[in-house]
Order: structure tokens, then sequence, then C-alpha cells
């Protein structure tokens, strides 16, 4: 099963790396990447399926980062938070939701207000609005007097000042389910900060425990005043909604029941704390709170859809067969190449060595193009030079997280940084007689004129992948009917790790 030999592997992830296909419209193609020009005309290349079923979300779906490495850890395709979700909303499997029903029913029981906090929003990245519409349904069937809805606008993942329309259509809504109430409103900058941006999820704590922010009788009409002052739906600041008396219509207090209904983890750990640990300065043991995904470990809080266990995923046969191995990225990008990477039921192997830089805490994430590319070069250099039989799996994310801006140029600054970062690695590797597989986690969100529409022009579904051998390059191709599953078995195999049933993907190389 294992025949370990001393040269160097590595598994290079480019976030949203484009395929080099020379148009227009393909910011590479205005990009200086000598590095990676070399590496595309004199190693092999393919290009991999990273949307949709491939990575397991819907038939529609844009791959993203989170399920781009999933995949690729994993060596199969494991079905999404997002997929699983609406599917079970789809089959009614979500009203007998035990942990949902459980936690509504002694609500109910009591009398207590129950708060449902997430992101309004159809896009699925975070959340889907049909969650919510669950939740009030269900609400409804178990006899809930008091549910609100404390919205967070979106305007990211879908188009920017459409924040109106999606309340309105929570309201009609409502209206046709016969409960429910929008209590509070906050731009996404504030409610699902993920950088320990701690004075911006404060603000969102205090609109909803302390009625604090600006007040309004009807929450489209403070939408579209923001509106009128230039302010766009993810940096609406906080919104506490009044009745008729000018006080707000709901506050969480003290025995009330908080359910949390994104699906997406990184982006509501902070404010899901917040609200239910006491050492973030919030309401430890005063509150029943649900999340409906497990947004971290640690909180201990009861979780609707808990993460599945994949077997035999890329990370435990590390540890089964003694491989060292280092993971390095940023700390905007760590749960990629961990919890992600290992399927989330795989906790951290003994021989697994993360090594994370700090992103600057204060710096928006699209104005730093270089981010922390030259020193994760650096670490996988040293680790190279240091650990020769480990396998290295590098994350190099600045071109994706550049695209959350609307600067072209600021994207192609981040290329050609990465591409010298991405020729040292390579450089050293062919220096130690290693060898490395080159591919990105999901496709490019950027192409040029991105500033018009940003949330809706992904075009191309496919990443590159790319196999650097120097020694032995003349003799590998890469099949072309590839998906981000058979990455895993194709490291193990330039490793020397016989694939283990368990992963549905196919060695890669031809040979």
């Amino acid at each position: 099963m294992f025949s370990r030999t001393r040269r160097p592997a590595a598994l290079i992830i480019l976030d949203g790396w484009p395929v080099p296909d020379g148009s227009s419209s393909n910011l590479l193609a205005r990009a200086h990447t000598p590095f990676y020009s070399e590496l595309c005309e004199q190693f092999p290349r393919s290009e991999l399926a990273a949307a949709g079923p491939y990575v397991g979300l819907m038939d529609d779906e844009e791959g993203g980062p989170e399920a781009g490495h999933r995949t690729i850890g994993a060596g199969r395709v494991l079905m999404a938070d997002s997929v699983r979700i609406r599917n079970a909303v789809a089959s009614d499997e979500f009203s007998r939701n035990a942990v949902l029903r459980g936690a509504l029913a002694k609500a109910a029981r009591s009398g207590k207000c129950v708060h449902f906090i997430g992101l309004l929003s159809d896009a699925g990245t975070e959340s889907h609005q049909d969650s919510l519409f669950a939740l009030l349904r269900m609400a409804r069937s178990v006899g809930v007097e008091r549910p609100f809805v404390h919205c967070i606008l979106d305007g990211l993942d879908v188009r920017p000042r459409t924040a109106d329309v999606y309340v309105e259509a929570l309201q009609v809504k409502m209206a046709e389910i016969g409960v429910g109430r929008v209590a509070s409103l906050c731009g996404r900058f504030f409610a699902m900060d993920s950088r320990q941006n701690w004075e911006r999820t404060a603000r969102a704590f205090t609109m909803l425990v302390h009625g604090e922010g600006e007040r309004a009788r009807d929450p489209i009409s403070a939408i579209r005043a923001s509106y009128l002052r230039g302010i766009s739906d993810e940096f609406i600041t906080p919104v506490v909604i009044e009745n008729e008396q000018a006080e707000p219509v709901a506050t969480v207090r003290d025995g009330d029941l908080v359910i949390f209904f994104n699906h997406g983890a990184e982006a509501m750990r902070q404010l899901a704390r917040s609200l239910s640990v006491s050492d973030a300065g919030g309401l430890k043991g005063k509150i029943d709170a649900v999340c409906l995904t497990e947004y971290d470990a640690d909180l201990s809080l009861p979780v609707a859809f808990g993460p599945g266990h994949a077997r035999n995923t890329l990370a435990e046969m590390f540890d089964l067969c003694g491989v060292r191995n280092y993971r390095i990225t940023e700390s905007t990008r760590a749960e990629h190449v961990t919890e992600f990477f290992n399927g989330r039921g795989h906790a951290r192997g003994e021989l697994e060595k993360r090594l994370v830089l700090q992103a600057e805490e204060h710096q928006p994430l699209e104005t730093g193009p270089e981010s922390k590319s030259f020193k994760i070069a650096d670490r996988a250099i040293t680790s190279l030079e240091g650990d020769p039989e480990a396998a290295l799996i590098v994350n190099l994310p600045a071109a994706d997280i550049a695209s959350a801006g609307a600067d072209d140029g600021r994207v192609i600054e981040a290329m050609q940084y990465v591409d010298t970062c991405l020729g040292g690695i390579l450089e050293r590797l062919r220096h130690l007689g290693g060898a490395a597989i080159i591919t990105s986690s999901h496709p490019a969100t950027h192409t040029a004129g991105v500033s018009e529409n940003k949330a809706h022009n992904f075009r191309n579904s496919r990443v590159p992948v790319h196999y650097f051998d120097p020694s032995n390059s003349a003799s590998h191709q890469l099949r072309a009917d590839g998906s981000l599953e058979d990455v895993a078995p194709t490291l193990l195999r330039m490793i020397g790790i016989d694939k283990p049933s368990d992963m549905t993907g196919r060695d890669l190389l031809s040979n």
C-alpha cells in the first residue's frame, strides 16, 4: 500500500486562478506571469471540473473555496451543507428536524420569543431564504406566537441594492405563513465579519440585544433611505424596527431562543459567539441558541445539520502512512486547508503541521493585492529544505482575495505576486528533485469589467491543473476528463501511496 519515496511532493492551490485562454475578459492575459507561462508551455496541463455536482453543489452553482478544498482533500464529492439543507427543505425532511423542532416547541411552551438571525439572500453561498421560510412554517406549526427575523443584508453574493426586494419578499411570505415580523436590519459588513474586527460585531450585538441603532417603522423605507445616502446593502448600519409605541419590535432577552439560519460557518462564528459566550461579552447561559450547521465546535451549541465524516480522506491517509504534512496559507483561508480539507470530521493529525500567516487585522482584503503570498512562499521553501520527505499543501489565495474589490488592476497585481511566489516554490522543488501538482480550488470570479457585475460574472466552471516534474514530466500526460476529486489520488501516487477504495477520484496521470 505504501512505498514512500524521498522525493519532495507539493500540492499548490491557487484560489480563483483562471484557465488561461488569452481572451480579453481573462485578466490573466493582461498580467505578466513568466513563471506560470513557463509552467503552461513546458509541463503537462489540463482542466478540471470544479463547479456544481462535481464539488457537491447544485447544478447551477459555481464552485467556491470551501467546496473546492473539501473536494480536493476528500478525493471524492461530498455534498455541501447548502445542498443537504436545500434538499431537506424540498423533501420536507427539514420540518422534521429534531433539533430545530425541539427548540421551537420548548420556546412555544414557555412563551418566549424566537429570533431568526441570518443573511437574507437566495445566493446559496452563505444562506438561503428558503431555510428561513421553512423555519417560519415550523414555528407556526409548533405554536410559536412571536417569531422575529433579524435580517442581515447581502449585496455581495447577490446584486447590490436589492435588499429592499428581498425584505419585501420576506414580508409577503410571512403574511402567507401567518407569523413573523422583521425586528432589525444590518449589513453583512457588521454582522458577518470573520477577521476578528469585534468592533463591527459589537454594532450588530448591541442592535440585537440593546436595540441600539437607527430607528425606523418600516424596514423597506429604511433600506431605501440608506440607498439615497449612498450606502449599499452590505454596509447598511444597524436599523432597529419600532412598533406603534416607538419601542423596538423585539430584542434578544433572557430565555429567548435564537436560531442562526446561515449554513456558511465562518462568517457567522463571531456573531454566534458574541451572543452565546460570556468571554466575548455575550449572554452565556441566558439564551437558547441553535446553529443550522456547526459554526465552531468550541461553542458547544446545538446543531441542526451536523458535519458528516468521510473515511480515508487525504488527511487520514497521511496519518495512516506516517507522512508528515504541512498546511501553509494565510489566516483568512486557514479553515480551507485544515478543517474543510480534512472533511471537517477528521481531527487534526499528529503529523499535520499548520503554518498559518496572520493577515492584517484591519486591512480590507482587496486592498493589499500581494496578501501574504511572499511569506507563504518563504514558509513553503523553508519547509521543503528542512523536511524534504514531507508533503506540502500550499495555498496562495491572493488573486481570489483581491477579486473582492472592484479594481481589475488589483487582481492583476495579485496574479503577478502569486506568479513570483509560485516560481520560487517550483524552483526550489526543481533543485531538490521534487514534483508538484498545481491547481485552483474554484473557478475564477474575476474577469475584465468585474466591477460592473461582480456577483454574476462567473463564466468558467473549470480550473487549470498542471503537473510539475522536471526529472520525469515528459513521460506523463494529464487526463482531459478530470475533476477536483482526482487531485488527491494523483498526489497519493506522487508520494507512493495506493489510493483507498473510498476515494472515487482517479489518478490524473496517464502512466
